[in-house]
């Protein structure tokens, strides 16, 4: 509640969180976390990593009283509420995964949530089933048990079904930063899939389209991270060259 309290304005908080990251095995880094730990490590940098080890245990340690004491009312459901919001936020599953199971199959079930909570959460649940665990038959029975009828939750599935890239692209700008931050997770597979189509279909391409195939991965990230391999001539890609050319 101090860290809450001292941002002020919610995009300060916004701020501030973008600017913590767990340096876990397991988690990845947001990207706004990424580009602050590029630099040199500093104090700032030591005082972000004690802040969240100090915000993710004090969540964990008040989901467990909370569960411990069979306690379900409004304050409970707040609590459930912000935690799942600030874990997505920081891409921490362990924590907004089974905080989301609880909400929506305990509490929901003895204290049912607003009409707008309800489809806030499981849309929350259906999207991390689709793109972080990649259990798409798992993301549509949870759609149909919690009746979510978000439509871009639903072309999100879609999306994905069909290795619609262009598609998964356009929502990911779309969506708010909830959302966004649980598609991440189907970031590199649907990368990879954009990636495989091209070099499957064009001879040369605008260095420009391949990165916008690739959801706006720069050329140099892409032959770092994504290890292609094609040839850069200028602004344009050599994907395969003519036979006997």
């Amino acid at each position: 509640m101090s860290f809450c309290s001292q941002a002020g304005r919610g995009d300060e908080l916004l701020r501030r969180l973008s600017s913590l990251h767990l340096d876990t095995p397991t988690t990845s880094t947001p990207p706004a976390a990424a580009a602050i730990s590029d630099g040199a490590s500093g104090p700032s940098d030591l005082h972000a990593s004690k802040d969240l080890s100090t915000l993710m245990m004090a969540m964990r340690k008040l989901r467990e009283a909370i569960v411990a004491t069979s306690r379900v009312d409004t304050f409970s459901t707040q609590c459930y509420i912000f935690a799942i919001r600030l874990s997505i936020l920081l891409r921490h599953p362990e924590s907004y995964h089974p905080a989301l199971l609880h909400l929506l199959r305990t509490v929901h079930a003895a204290l049912p949530l607003p009409s707008s909570a309800l489809a806030e959460f499981a849309g929350y649940l259906v999207l991390d089933l689709a793109c972080r665990r990649g259990d798409l038959a798992g993301a549509f029975a949870a759609r149909a048990e919690f009746g979510v009828r978000d439509g871009k939750v639903g072309a999100v599935l879609g999306a994905l079904v069909h290795d619609d890239f262009w598609a998964f692209w356009r929502l990911r700008r779309a969506v708010d930063g909830y959302r966004a931050g649980l598609m991440e997770w189907a970031d590199e597979g649907v990368r990879a899939q954009a990636l495989k189509c091209v070099g499957r279909t064009y001879f040369t391409l605008e260095v420009e389209f391949v990165e916008s195939v690739a959801g706006g991965r720069s050329w140099e990230e892409l032959v770092r991270v994504n290890g292609v391999g094609w040839e850069l001539q200028g602004k344009r890609v050599v994907i395969r060259k003519v036979k006997g050319a």
